[in-house]
């Protein structure tokens, strides 16, 4: 598969997560983010689990475990503490600092050096979802700040990590995606029961929000996003992040009747252009280009009859 087909596949895992807050306020119960952060986690994990059939071995027992307490785990309670605390859509913009999180986590832990252009793109996209997404409202709330950047913090060291340790060998990206989903689940579900109590009754519409966000929201969307980390640059794939909040503002437009002003256009725009420019080509700074060398004509044969028995294997 083509690296644009990559993009496009892992881009739909940003895309579904942008439908969660018109399922969760339309479909489920209110005030209850721990009960649903667990329900949208365990079940997927689950099922992937059952359906990968592999469990971690040696030292991936404990990898997953990290891997699914910030991706999952530590990510959803987090994300979810700071929407209710911040007024208007400010969630969205503290959190939409990802990218320049993941730049900066690359170096450190990847050796991959920033350049001005993936700075640059992501104060652009983050200033693009901030006029998407953010209205006057309210004075800001120390707690909600604080959990939306640990969230953002959160999810951001997941994305790289998953890329530093990769996975191990034999294992798709459907075992690891059920190891974190299962880990984090496993991790939010004491917190749930502790500061929400007991589950709530649930009607048909709300088994049907439950479903669609274990399902498609999470099982198919991480297994996406998990794959296309093995497949991309962290930075690529964290750029992609600003089309949850853009979708939840055309959802919002288009199924629940809310307006797009001018200015929420200009933003789209801002936050979609950044997001296509965190997926093109970067060369590492100070790295020298691949000098230009001219084969013979037998190199150049040779070469031929080589790809030729080799290709098929490769293609496999």
């Amino acid at each position: 598969m083509n690296r644009a087909a990559t993009v496009l596949l892992t881009a739909l895992a940003p895309v579904s997560w942008g439908t969660t807050y018109a399922v969760t306020t339309e479909l489920l119960p209110a005030d209850r983010p721990l009960f649903t952060g667990l329900m949208r986690a365990l079940p997927a994990g689950l099922v992937l689990l059952a359906l990968a059939r592999v469990l971690p071995r040696g030292i991936w027992w404990g990898k997953a475990a990290v891997l699914g307490a910030l991706n999952i785990g530590a990510f959803f309670p987090l994300l979810f503490l700071s929407a209710y605390r911040l007024p208007g859509g400010m969630a969205a913009v503290v959190g939409s600092v990802g990218p320049l999180f993941v730049v900066g986590l690359s170096a450190v832990l990847l050796g991959q050096r920033p350049t001005t252009r993936s700075v640059l793109t992501g104060v652009v996209a983050a200033f693009g979802v901030s006029l998407v997404v953010l209205k006057a409202a309210g004075a800001l709330d120390v707690v909600g700040v604080l959990a939306a950047l640990a969230s953002a913090a959160s999810m951001s060291t997941g994305t790289v990590l998953t890329k530093r340790w990769g996975r191990p060998d034999g294992v798709g990206p459907l075992a690891l995606t059920a190891w974190q989903l299962t880990a984090g689940g496993l991790l939010i579900a004491p917190l749930a029961f502790l500061v929400e109590g007991a589950p709530p009754a649930l009607d048909g519409p709300a088994i049907g929000g439950y479903l669609y966000l274990a399902l498609a929201n999470t099982a198919v969307a991480y297994w996406l996003w998990f794959r296309g980390i093995g497949r991309l640059t962290a930075t690529q794939v964290t750029f992609l992040g600003p089309l949850s909040p853009l979708t939840a503002a055309v959802v919002g437009w288009a199924a629940l009747g809310q307006a797009l002003t001018p200015v929420q256009l200009v933003g789209m725009g801002l936050a979609f252009g950044a997001t296509v420019a965190g997926q093109l080509r970067q060369r590492t700074p100070g790295a020298p280009a691949a000098p230009v060398r001219s084969f013979s004509s037998a190199e150049r044969n040779a070469r031929k009859v080589s790809m030729d028995v080799t290709g098929p294997a490769l293609r496999r």
